[in-house]
Formats: structure tokens, sequence, C-alpha cells
């Protein structure tokens, strides 16, 4: 082989990973930025009482879409009748309308109503009285793969942490079907049954860590902020991990397909 074919090949490596570093880089200075696009649109999901101590109680969190004041969040996180008195409303809490860096600890508390559920794939969409909200997109979760980099925002373990949302960095790290045969008619219980004949759906496992406060919360592509999943640390997690005596710290997240075809529900009805 000739020196300058040596040369030559050295040279076009050297290239390709200048090129991969330039990528790299690039695309982890878009984290702030996206960060900072995504974080107006994440919302406290709660309920209101004025007579009580707290008379604020964090359920989870929520995500701005549509119109600016529809919020997608799980159903879980939404209150029954048995949960809440009928003195208590249901709120989201925004980001304050005022500019610049003091509307990041600004929060409005806006009344919210219940337009959808979905039970199958705990979702829910809210809407919101007062001005809009800036709203994140949704990208068709068909297109995720495993070893995907994403993020998620939410507020974290209720709020204990701080009613800043609150951002994580992972990956997927498997698509995989939410109803999952036992091992044993023990292992059964009344949520795995009903999921079984529903008809099975497969979800995001992920390599980071959310907790309760977490739910509702988006998941999203680090570098566009576009919405591709929804995080659920309570439903998901009963279902996948029943059968576990010690339940693990592997985080789920509700395809954002789901969440289409449920906005795409209340437009047709």
């Amino acid at each position: 082989m000739s020196e300058s074919h040596n040369q030559s090949g050295a040279a076009w490596r050297a290239l390709v990973a200048a090129l991969l570093f330039t990528h790299i880089a690039a695309a982890v200075a878009d984290v702030p930025e996206t960060i900072a696009r995504v974080k107006p649109s994440i919302v406290i999901v709660g309920t209101f009482n004025a007579t009580n101590s707290p008379r604020f109680n964090l359920r989870g969190t929520g995500f701005v879409v549509g119109n600016g004041n529809w919020v997608v969040t799980n159903a879980h996180v939404i209150p029954d009748g048995a949960q809440v008195d009928v003195d208590s409303k249901l709120v989201v809490q925004v980001r304050g309308e005022a500019k610049g860096q003091a509307a990041q600890s600004d929060l409005a508390m806006r009344q919210a109503t219940v337009l959808e559920v979905d039970k199958l794939h705990d979702l829910a969409l809210l809407q919101f009285d007062g001005a809009p909200v800036p709203k994140l997109t949704l990208r068709d979760s068909d297109t995720v793969r495993e070893g995907q980099s994403i993020a998620f925002m939410g507020f974290p373990i209720g709020g204990a942490l701080g009613f800043s949302p609150v951002t994580h960095r992972g990956m997927v790290s498997s698509i995989t079907p939410i109803a999952l045969p036992s091992a044993s008619a023990q292992q059964l219980n009344a949520r795995t049954i009903a999921s079984l004949r529903s008809g099975s759906f497969n979800i995001f496992q992920l390599d980071a860590t959310a907790y309760p406060g977490n739910s509702g919360g988006p998941m999203f592509d680090a570098e566009s902020g576009e919405v591709l999943g929804v995080i659920n640390m309570v439903f998901v997690k009963g279902t996948k991990e029943s059968a576990l005596t010690n339940p693990s710290g592997i985080s789920y997240a509700i395809p954002s397909i789901f969440v289409q075809q449920l906005m795409q529900r209340r437009k047709t009805d």
C-alpha cells in the first residue's frame, strides 16, 4: 500500500472524527436551549381548597399542547370523587406571564376541567382558564428507537425539591409490551388481567430515574424538544413490576401516539 494512500486514509478518518465531534458538541450545546424552550410549557397539576392546610395539593406534572390551553397528564393524576372533597378544585399552575428571569419563579394558578380520559393508556386531556401558554410539539413515537437519547421534565417527589421543573437525561433502553405474561396465577392481578383483555401495547423503558411527582411530564427529544412520550410512574410501573418483591428504579413512558389519538378524538367530537 502506497504512502500517499495511507495519508489519504488517515486524512479521511480525521475528517470523519472531526465531523462526529462537531455533531456531538452541537447536540450537547443544544440541550440548555432545549430546556429553556420546554420549561414554560411544563405545569403542575393539583387540587386547591381555600380552607385546607396546605391549600394546594400537588398530584403530578403536565405539559401544554394544542391551542395553548390544553394540558396532557396521566389519568391517575386526576382525582376521582373518592379522593377529593366537594370544595376542592382541579387546578394547574403555569409559569408567570412576566418577562425576564423573574418569571421563572412566578406561578399562576388556573382552574382546569377534564376534557378526555384514556384509562387504558393512563392519559388525560385538561383545559385551563386564562391566557394561552407556550405549547410543546408532539412527534410520532413510532420513530423512536432503542438507544435513542431523551430527556424528561417534571416535579419529582411531589415537589419536595421545589416547584421549579427538574430535567433528567437518559435513553430509551427498551421498547416493550406493557402486559407481560405472569409466571403463575398468584402473580396475576386485576390490572394485569384488564390489560390483557384490552390488548397489550408497547411502552418505552428508560434508563433514567423518574419519581412519582414526574408522572404526566413529557419525555422529549433532547435536541428538538419534541414530545415522544409521557412519563408514567404508577400505572405502568404497577403493571410491569407487580411480580417483583423489590420494585426496581426503572422508569417508563407512554408513547406520544396515544396522546395524538386522545387529542384527535376531542377535535372530532
